[in-house]
C-alpha cells in the first residue's frame, strides 16, 4: 500500500502552549476591552491606564473624526460590498489618496483595505524572478509575507546595520537585475529609527530602489507627522513609502505612495488590492479627517512627544533597559518569557494595560514589555503608570539589582546591538 496517511489537524489537537499559560493564569492575550477613553480602557469592569496602544496622536475619540464617520455611514451605508476595482470605489477613496499624496510629498497614493495587504500586494507585485529584496531582520511580519510571495530572492541584513547591508550588497548585487531595500521607518518592537540617510546612500551606490514601511512613523516623525523621509529631509530619495491607518490615523487600512507610474502598476496588478473588499466608508472618512487634523492641529504631535520624552527619561532613570528607543514605543527588557507574562498580569491587576512580546517575535531570552504612549495621555495617568512600573520593577528584581541589570545590558548588546538614531 501507499504511504500512511495522517490527519492535517493533528498538530492542532496536540498544541499545548496557550493551554498551559491559561491553566497557570498567565495568558495575556485577547483581553476583552469593554470601553475606551483617550488614555484608558475598561477591562472586567475596571478602568486601566492604557500604555500598549498605537493610537499615537490620540485621535480615536476626536469629535471631528467621530462626526466624519457618522456622516459617511449616513451617505454611503456601512460597507462597499466589493473591491475598488469593480463596484466598491468611492469618491472618498480618491479624496483620501489625493490628500495623502500631497501630505507625503509623492505623485500618487493607493489605499488598501489593510496595511498588511499594502505590503503584501506591493512587494509581491514588483519583485520578479531576476530581482532581489534586501530586508532588515526586524521588519514587520507583513513585509516578511510580502517577500515570501515575491518571485525573487530575499536577503536579510542585520537590524539597522548599514555595514552589514553594504557587505551583502557587495557580495550579491551583481547577481540580480532589480533590487529593493526594504525596511521599517520605525521598528515596532525596539522603537528605534531606520538609518534612512545611509540606506539612501547605499541605494544610490549600488543601484537599488528604497521602500520604507512607515506604519509606526506616520503621525509620529516629521514636522507634521509625514514620516521617516520627512524626518531626515530625504523623502524624495524614498521610491515607495507604505503606511497604515490603524495607528496614528485611528482606523484601519493602508497605503502605498510614490511615482504615479509605479502606483498605477500596483493598482492594476496587486491581487490583495484587486480581490479584497474596499475600505469601508466610515473608515475612509475617519482617516481623511485624521489627515486634516494632523496638518491643522499641531498640538497632538507636540503632546505625543512631550509624553514620550517624559516616559523615556523616567523609565531609563529608574534603571529599565529601553533598548535606546528614540520614539513613543518604549520597550522594557525583561528576559524570560514566563516572567514577562507574570509581569503583564501584575501590571493588569494594578490597573495598567501593556503588552508582552516574547519569542519568536524577539530572540529567545529577550522577552520585553512593549509600552507605547499617546498624545491623549494625561500627566496623572502617566504618573500612575510610572508608580506601578517602579514598584513592580523592584518586586520582580528588574530594578535595583546590579547583576540583573548588567545581564540585561549584555542581552541588549548581543541581540539588539544596533546603533540607535536620535530624532533630528
Amino acid at each position: 500500500m501507499g504511504k500512511q496517511h495522517g490527519d492535517i489537524f493533528a498538530k492542532c489537537y496536540t498544541w499545548e502552549d496557550a493551554k498551559r499559560l491559561q491553566e497557570a493564569g498567565l495568558y495575556p492575550f485577547f483581553r476583552e476591552i469593554e470601553s475606551t477613553t483617550g488614555s484608558a480602557v475598561v477591562v472586567d469592569g475596571k478602568r486601566r491606564v492604557m500604555i500598549g496602544s498605537n493610537n499615537y496622536l490620540g485621535l480615536t475619540h476626536h469629535p471631528r473624526v467621530i462626526e466624519a464617520a457618522k456622516r459617511a455611514v449616513e451617505i454611503y451605508g456601512v460597507g462597499c460590498t466589493g473591491s475598488r476595482f469593480l463596484n466598491g470605489n468611492l469618491d472618498l477613496h480618491r479624496q483620501l489618496e489625493e490628500g495623502l499624496a500631497t501630505y507625503l510629498g509623492k505623485e500618487k497614493a493607493l489605499v488598501f483595505s489593510t496595511g498588511f495587504f499594502a505590503n503584501q500586494g506591493a512587494l509581491s507585485t514588483l519583485v520578479g524572478r531576476s530581482d532581489v529584496i534586501y530586508s532588515d531582520r526586524e521588519n514587520h511580519a507583513s513585509i516578511i509575507e510580502g517577500t515570501r510571495l515575491a518571485l525573487g530572492d530575499t536577503l536579510k541584513f542585520a537590524h539597522n546595520d548599514m555595514e552589514d547591508l553594504e557587505r551583502i550588497l557587495i557580495q550579491t548585487r551583481d547577481k540580480y537585475k532589480g533590487a529593493l531595500i526594504v525596511a521599517d521607518g520605525v521598528f515596532s518592537m525596539s522603537g528605534d529609527i531606520l538609518q534612512l540617510p545611509k540606506v539612501v546612500e547605499l541605494a544610490k551606490k549600488y543601484e537599488c530602489r528604497v521602500y520604507v514601511d512607515d506604519a509606526h512613523a506616520l503621525g509620529v516623525l516629521g514636522p507634521k507627522g509625514e514620516g521617516t523621509g520627512h524626518h531626515f529631509g530625504c523623502q524624495d530619495d524614498v521610491d515607495l513609502v507604505m503606511g497604515t491607518f490603524s495607528k496614528s490615523f485611528a482606523s484601519i487600512g493602508g497605503y502605498i505612495a510614490g511615482k504615479a507610474d509605479i502606483v498605477d502598476y500596483i493598482r492594476h496588478k496587486a491581487r490583495p488590492f484587486m480581490f479584497s473588499a474596499a475600505l469601508p466608508p466610515a473608515s475612509t472618512a475617519s482617516v481623511l479627517e485624521c489627515l486634516r487634523i494632523a496638518q491643522e492641529e499641531p498640538q497632538h504631535l507636540q503632546n505625543l512627544w512631550k509624553n514620550a520624552r517624559k516616559m523615556s527619561e523616567a523609565l531609563t532613570g529608574m534603571g529599565y533597559n529601553t533598548l535606546n528607543s528614540q520614539t513613543p514605543i518604549i520597550p522594557l527588557l525583561i528576559g524570560d518569557d514566563l516572567e514577562t507574562f507574570a509581569f503583564t498580569k501584575a501590571l493588569h491587576e494594578a490597573g495598567v494595560f501593556a503588552t508582552p512580546v516574547v519569542s519568536p517575535a524577539v530572540p529567545k531570552g529577550c522577552a520585553l514589555m512593549r509600552t507605547s504612549y499617546m498624545a491623549s495621555h494625561s500627566a496623572e495617568d502617566l504618573d500612575y503608570a510610572l508608580t506601578v512600573l517602579k514598584k513592580l520593577g523592584e518586586q520582580f528584581g528588574i530594578l535595583g539589582n546590579e547583576e540583573r541589570m548588567n545581564a540585561m545590558n549584555e542581552l541588549a548588546r548581543n541581540h539588539f546591538g544596533h546603533r540607535a538614531v536620535a530624532p533630528a
